[in-house]
């Protein structure tokens, strides 16, 4: 049996993407670069385009923040179609660093950005889906959002410079 597309697990995942942020500031939310994708820091969008707010440890629990940081995975794999067409085009995570807006008292940022990295997993597979990864706190995030990631993935042969 042959195996599934990054395509077809992302439909088999029955998610729905959020629309690709537009920048809020001087920089391209995406960018490629040889045979690398880049993706700047990407908040919690949702479907409805708002932005889910609030702090780990003192408006949400882990658990919601673990979920806020799959919805910026999502709002990444918008940003990625938007721009790519299709997941089938990356070959691999290379890197993704994720940042939780928590209370210093907070200790478990890793746990929160497994909502994106599993995302990430179930879309291209256990082997391409998980590539390095930093998850680290910080004191204050833009227009509180829980969760920021940036990522770096790299393209198949036939990515690269026929995209944006």
């Amino acid at each position: 049996m042959q195996s599934l597309t990054p395509d077809q697990r992302f439909d088999k995942l029955g998610l729905k993407l959020p629309p690709a942020p537009k920048p809020i500031g001087v920089y391209k939310p995406f960018l490629i670069v040889g045979n690398m994708a880049y993706v700047s820091g990407h908040g919690t969008v949702k479907e409805d385009g708002s932005l889910i707010i609030g702090r780990i440890g003192k408006d949400m629990t882990m658990d919601e923040g673990k979920l806020a940081a799959r919805q910026v995975g999502l709002a990444i794999l918008a940003t990625l179609k938007a721009n790519l067409g299709s997941f089938n085009k990356i070959k691999r995570v290379v890197k993704v660093l994720g940042m939780v807006n928590a209370v210093s008292e907070f200790e478990r940022h890793p746990f929160v950005i497994n909502g994106c990295s599993e995302l990430f997993a179930a879309v291209w597979g256990e082997e391409m889906g998980i590539g390095v990864r930093s998850a680290v706190g910080m004191g204050t995030l833009p227009d509180n959002i829980p969760v920021e990631i940036e990522a770096m993935f790299e393209l198949t042969n036939d990515g690269g410079n026929e995209f944006r």
